[in-house]
């Protein structure tokens, strides 16, 4: 196996797919790609990353399997229409990208490019200036303390507003009863690097109060509109790139038509990358741990960075404290029919049934849209800890040293479901194998050909470094 989780081992072997790695490749159904509108979308992507290599698939998209392996690339772009992007395609590309070694984990950082028409997806595949989220605008309570400015409206409480200014602390403000207007002047004016969402959706629209009467967000031919909850009707526009996660929403990236909100929000609200749902969220693992990477780790990850950093903790979740359920095969959107009883691990953290399924529910169904590759990341702020990867020549350390004392640890913010206590993720600058193990054995890690994985520790020892030491060469 190409990863191992270190108990009581001081050696180990990754044995993973060691063919030579591509950096970037282009996946993308053949007669699609004879469609020019959308080769352009292919050729914006080659001109834009350097020997690119493009891989076809004709019926289904698990049929380059063999290929993709063969690449075994860094980065994985899925080019798609509309039609083509619905829920089960973002199943298949989730099981198909954890299928390049023999290991449980996404071996490949994907993202899938598409739109309302081929005119929208050349737009994403287009934009190469990285972007830094100085600005966030949220339906719901984020960590404003880790970030540069802001201002979020309660879903929960009625007039219930946060904002942040630059230098300032977060501070609550009596904000509107209905928040249409004000949600939407955050994304028209141009000032929102990232927007984030929780509460009742569907394909076709937003319900922005959970607790409380508000208005909506509603899309059609992928144009995005507000409804006040007196009726009034308005279009919403937006022309910088943006990122957005929808990280608690229901069906808001399952694209299952023209009138999809997915579409809209890439169409007419430019936002580059996205992350959604593709069924109902009734667990939220998947969804609100973005938060805990991507906004509550500042500047560490990129979007595409923080999206895989989750799911490698959520299938390391599932293969750790469960056995044999990992790779269990279901339909997405239906209840899987195995035996989700936790391991006596998996008890030892307070794990049920519940979790087991919620896990294995959540797994295949978020989607990310955008190119893999595109830098987006929060502005740089202080951490609850710091981790550095040292590489020199074949030795490898990575030292996690905290910051907020005994709480360095601890979660940073609980809004929203299954929020907090993730395991630390470092990706790795290049791809490794043959690791040899010298220190950090107690700490449990996980350690792949792409990535390091610590469970997070819980209890912190302020006093003390954190590190993982180990041997290994670098697979060309």
């Amino acid at each position: 196996m190409k990863s191992v989780i270190l108990s009581h081992l001081s050696f180990i072997c990754l044995l993973g797919s060691i063919a030579t790695a591509s950096d970037y490749t282009i996946v993308v159904n053949r007669d699609t790609h004879r469609d020019a509108p959308w080769q352009r979308v292919v050729d914006a992507l080659k001109e834009k990353h350097t020997n690119a290599k493009v891989v076809h698939w004709d019926e289904e998209v698990p049929t380059c399997l063999e290929t993709l392996r063969s690449h075994h690339p860094r980065y994985t772009c899925f080019v798609a229409t509309p039609e083509q992007a619905d829920r089960n395609f973002v199943a298949a590309v989730h099981q198909l990208t954890r299928q390049l070694d023999s290991d449980p984990y996404t071996d490949t950082q994907w993202g899938i490019v598409t739109g309302y028409d081929a005119a929208a997806a050349l737009r994403t595949a287009q934009q190469s200036e990285p972007l830094t989220v100085s600005h966030v605008a949220a339906g719901t309570e984020i960590a404003l303390e880790m970030c540069h400015s802001g201002v979020w409206f309660d879903e929960l409480v009625k007039s219930k507003m946060v904002r942040k200014t630059s230098g300032d602390q977060a501070r609550q403000q009596q904000g509107p009863a209905d928040t249409t207007h004000a949600l939407a002047n955050s994304l028209s004016d141009n000032t929102a690097d990232l927007f984030v969402t929780s509460g009742h959706a569907t394909q076709r629209d937003w319900q922005i109060g959970f607790r409380y009467r508000n208005g909506t967000f509603r899309s059609k031919a992928g144009k995005m509109f507000g409804v006040t909850t007196d009726g009034e009707r308005f279009e919403i526009q937006s022309d910088n790139p943006k990122v957005y996660l929808a990280v608690g929403n229901c069906l808001m990236g399952d694209i299952d038509g023209p009138d999809a909100m997915a579409l809209a929000w890439m169409n007419q609200l430019a936002v580059r990358q996205m992350v959604g749902y593709t069924v109902v969220t009734w667990y939220g693992y998947g969804g609100w741990g973005l938060l805990d990477y991507f906004v509550e780790q500042p500047g560490r990850y990129t979007l595409a960075e923080a999206f895989h950093a989750n799911h490698h903790a959520l299938i390391h979740r599932l293969d750790t404290c469960f056995d044999d359920i990992v790779d269990t095969k279901f339909k997405v959107g239906t209840r899987p029919q195995v035996n989700t009883t936790p391991n006596p691990h998996g008890k030892s953290l307070g794990l049920t049934t519940h979790d087991g399924a919620g896990l294995l529910w959540d797994r295949d169904v978020v989607a990310f849209y955008g190119d893999p590759a595109w830098q987006a990341k929060m502005e740089e702020q202080p951490k609850a800890y710091d981790q550095t990867l040292i590489v020199d020549g074949n030795q490898y350390t990575l030292l996690i040293t905290p910051n907020r004392g005994e709480d360095s640890f601890h979660p940073i913010n609980t809004n929203g479901a299954q929020r907090g206590w993730r395991p630390i993720v470092q990706m790795l600058p290049h791809r490794i194998g043959a690791v040899q193990m010298k220190s950090g054995v107690e700490l449990n890690p996980v350690i792949t050909d792409d990535f390091i994985l610590v469970p997070n520790p819980r209890h912190c020892d302020p006093n003390r470094e954190y590190r993982v030491e180990f041997t290994a060469t670098r697979v060309p």
